[in-house]
């Protein structure tokens, strides 16, 4: 299973909330039919499919522009572990156990 984290950054906007141009790169997730889940900081992705989830990335970093964002900073983390399917869930839930 693949998992990656994307954290995208309009740069120039008008003001200080960005909460739109967030709201656009979902909306084009959920448009390209990819397992996501949005956190306060950057969205996770989840794929077994590495082609899947930069088609995701490049859709979400091309839906600031759509919105109009004249400069896009895009991070992107990706972690594609071979040996065991592993979900975002299955992760979170390890370090949980762990911790409790």
């Amino acid at each position: 299973m693949i998992t990656a984290e994307i954290t995208i950054i309009p740069i120039g906007t008008p003001g200080t909330s960005l909460s739109d141009y967030v709201a656009a790169a979902i909306s084009a997730l959920d448009n390209n039919d990819i397992k996501y889940e949005l956190t306060a900081m950057g969205t996770l992705l989840e794929s077994k499919n590495i082609d899947e989830i930069l088609a995701a990335i490049k859709v979400a970093h091309e839906a600031v522009f759509i919105v109009g964002a004249d400069r896009v900073a895009t991070s992107i983390k990706i972690d594609d572990r071979r040996d065991i399917d592993r979900t975002i869930t299955d992760k979170v839930s390890s370090v949980n156990q762990k911790i409790g």
